[in-house]
């Protein structure tokens, strides 16, 4: 075997005269013109802003995949929002009501409800229906205790320009019956009053996380530098760059679907990767200024290190999350997009902006130092703890790795059974919200309503007898579907007259996303429709509503096979052209789907199976939301790669300086845990947050990340990958022929010293071996 200083000489670093790599020209002007770089920042993030405010605005709309998106696709082009919102009003008697036919203050509510709602102008609301006693219409429940008034809001743009004054003043009338009629239960549900609903729950949401993850990130960084200044810095650089990726999210709108999640996963994706950059450039200064280095040789050298492994993690993020675009599916595109832009933007202030503002604070980066911590957190020392834990897991791979592994396994076995399902609105936030609750109840009362399936019927004979015949055939199948379907069925025109669009309303059993309301759907398109309307000569139609969003789990499904492929053949070929080797890309590949299966498994312990899920306010409806597990793969494969590189970087350029596999694995971890274990913490307090949210997507996203990173930066960095290294050997850094024609992308272990650094304590590990190896490393003097 080599010795150390056969393998330092073999790997000569680079001559002063050599043309230095882009990322280190650029870092180098911004350090020297740092006062031209910051502005230069400060302008962009404010002209980004603005143009975002000014020029954003809603582009193309965004549509479920598969026939749902079909039918959605013709209801808007039979006349912008074409189908009026429909609200429904619950007048419900106690148990020992007679029913709607003998309760005359039932009848007398209902009444009154109808004739409030009608007494307002008739650009308010429109077709008014409401149960008699010679007919009920559907709307009047099974036991005749519940009884439905149902309305449509106008206006313009069918009413939904402007449903949230309209549905104010209809939820007004209905509140003064409700008042006059405590003995009653008088609730409204419907379209705009609960879209009001989550829009304002959505808002308080996204404000709630901004209000919470900034100063929870920078108490994070406080424990972790010590100073007031240097904790600031990162939580500087994510606002900026979150501020900027809003504004040109907003500016991008024009051209791709954004939805309302969007901006919260940019939040929340911005901040992680801000810090994590922040981190991995204040590690490496504050390393190069404790061996001796002056700040512009720190500031230098770390460009060329931990400046390369930014770069590298950040487009890793950004083509990880590209994989999401060959989905095709919609919700996925504003999501890409945001979280592409937001990662780019943290790479370039990384490599602009942070240099040059610490070029500018010089010996002030660790100002205001906390007393009894400051000093401490200042110093950069390896962790004594990771140094202790890895020098005995390499001494027992097998041991450590194996027990790890199994553990990982365990927790991954609940993700076999998944479910991927959406909720409906009735899980989807708490049953806390008033509207939430009212939807509940109608929902009990009357199965399928207010989420029936919509059926979009298009074609010049639905003004014909043939589709009058057919609507007559649909009744019927309803009728023997066995409980599968309900009425009332009805048909309603929308759009122009000559668009000739229908809608015919079809209530499904169930409870819009469970099985029963599936397999009602599934009777709906594959018996009931072929039977009736799929016999009109010339009719085109398709299914959507609130339970044919099933659709999106089907295509998410499909789509898995291809993402997958292109995310990890990816990931391989970049760290084959990083670590020129084979074995590091295939265990970084696998160690990252243990991870991701494990956090899949708790995922689906807690939401899918209901464990713990009331500590959160979670409703479990059995299953994921079926955009969530393969958004959190390309995510969190991608952010993984943060860590994975930073650590396998300084593990290579100890290697590469001579030290031994085993000692470079030690030494390597533990002189990066502290930063990993950082940029980890903040993470997980972040997206923690997210788990308090009211809307079961942010929570389900919130604990799953967290989950997924806190498995990452400890168990599996701090175990699993020195037990696969250490079994490895030498073999960890060879590349075989049939693989050298990938280029090389050098991250770490470069950078050449211009003078001998100051030897700093080696750190104490139990291994005693390990540390009196580490001595001729040291003496090299090459950084």
């Amino acid at each position: 075997m080599p010795t150390p200083v056969e393998r330092t000489a073999r790997h000569t670093p680079p001559t002063p005269s050599r043309r230095r790599p882009l990322i280190e020209r650029v870092t180098g002007w911004s350090a020297r013109n740092r006062k031209t770089a910051l502005l230069g920042w400060i302008a962009f993030v404010v002209l980004a802003l603005a143009v975002g405010s000014v020029l954003g605005g809603k582009g193309p709309k965004s549509y479920d995949p598969g026939e749902s998106g079909v039918a959605q696709r013709m209801i808007d082009q039979a006349g912008p929002n074409s189908r009026p919102p429909a609200e429904s009003v619950l007048v419900q008697a106690g148990p020992s009501s007679a029913g709607f036919g003998t309760d005359a203050a039932m009848r007398q509510a209902v009444s009154q409800v109808a004739a409030a709602l009608r007494a307002l102008p008739a650009s308010t609301l429109t077709n008014v229906q409401e149960p008699t006693a010679t007919a009920a219409q559907g709307l009047i429940s099974a036991d005749g205790r519940s009884a439905l008034v149902t309305f449509q809001l106008a206006g313009p743009g069918y009413g939904w320009d402007d449903a949230d004054t309209t549905v104010a003043a209809a939820e007004q009338a209905v509140a003064k019956v409700a008042a006059a009629h405590p003995e009653l239960k008088i609730v409204e549900a419907g379209d705009a009053s609960v879209n009001q609903a989550v829009a304002k729950a959505t808002a308080k949401d996204f404000a709630k996380a901004e209000q919470t993850s900034v100063p929870l990130t920078l108490l994070v960084l406080l424990m972790v530098f010590g100073a007031l200044v240097a904790a600031g810095i990162p939580v500087l650089l994510s606002i900026t760059a979150v501020a900027a990726a809003l504004g040109l999210m907003h500016l991008a709108g024009h051209w791709v679907p954004v939805n309302n999640s969007a901006a919260s996963v940019v939040l929340l994706v911005g901040m992680a990767v801000g810090v994590d950059y922040s981190l991995f450039y204040l590690r490496r200064v504050r390393e190069e200024r404790l061996a001796g280095r002056s700040p512009e040789q720190a500031l230098r050298i770390t460009a060329a290190t931990s400046g390369r492994a930014v770069a590298v993690s950040g487009l890793t993020v950004m083509v990880s999350m590209a994989g999401l675009l060959f989905t095709g599916i919609d919700t996925f595109t504003g999501m890409t997009v945001g979280t592409i832009i937001v990662v780019l933007l943290a790479v370039i202030g990384s490599l602009t902006a942070l240099p040059a503002l610490l070029s500018l604070l010089g010996h002030r980066m660790d100002a205001g130092r906390l007393p009894w911590l400051g000093r401490r957190r200042a110093a950069a020392r390896d962790s004594r703890m990771w140094g202790s834990l890895v020098g005995q897991v390499v001494k027992r791979p097998l041991v450590w790795g194996g027990s790890v592994l199994a553990l990982l396994l365990v927790a991954a076995l609940p993700a076999l059974d998944m479910r991927l399902a959406d909720p409906s609105l009735q899980n989807e936030l708490p049953r806390s919200v008033p509207e939430i609750a009212n939807m509940v109840a109608i929902q009990d009362a009357f199965p399928g309503s207010p989420a029936p399936a919509i059926v979009v019927a298009r074609g010049a004979v639905v003004h014909s007898p043939a589709f009058d015949q057919a609507i007559a055939a649909l009744h019927r199948e309803v009728a023997a579907s066995g409980g599968a379907l309900h009425e009332p069925v009805a048909v309603t025109p929308v759009g122009e007259a000559a668009n000739n669009t229908v809608v015919v309303y079809v209530p499904l059993a169930g409870n819009t996303s469970d099985a029963p309301a599936v397999a009602a759907l599934k009777t709906l398109r594959e018996q009931a429709l072929p039977q009736s309307l799929g016999k009109v000569a010339g009719l085109q139609y398709a299914v959507t509503g609130e339970t044919a969003v099933s659709d999106f789990a089907d295509a998410v499904r499909s789509s898995i096979p291809i993402v997958f492929a292109f995310v990890l053949g990816f990931a391989f070929l970049l760290l084959v052209a990083a670590f020129r080797s084979l074995a590091v890309p295939l265990v970084s590949i696998l160690l990252n789907l243990v991870s991701i299966g494990a956090a899949y498994g708790v995922m689906t312990w807690i939401f899918q199976d209901g464990h713990g899920s009331s500590l959160i306010g979670f409703h479990p409806y059995g299953g994921v939301i079926s955009w969530l597990p393969l958004f959190m793969f390309v995510i969190l494969f991608g952010l993984s790669m943060d860590y994975h590189v930073f650590i396998l970087s300084r593990i290579r350029e100890l290697h590469l300086r001579g030290a031994d596999g085993r000692l470079a694995v030690t030494k390597g971890i533990s002189g990066s845990a502290g930063v990993v274990t950082s940029a980890a913490g903040v993470m997980v307090a972040v997206f923690s947050i997210f788990a308090t949210l009211s809307m079961a997507d942010y929570k389900m996203l919130g604990v799953g990340m967290a989950v997924a990173v806190l498995i990452d930066a400890t168990l599996v960095r701090g175990i699993l990958l020195p037990s696969a290294l250490a079994l490895l050997g030498e073999r960890a850094w060879t590349l075989p022929g049939w693989l050298a024609w990938v280029p090389s992308l050098s991250v770490e272990g470069e950078a050449e010293a211009e003078e001998e650094p100051v030897p700093d304590a080696a750190p104490e590990y139990d291994l005693a071996v390990l540390e009196t190896q580490y001595e001729p490393v040291r003496e090299l003097g090459r950084v």
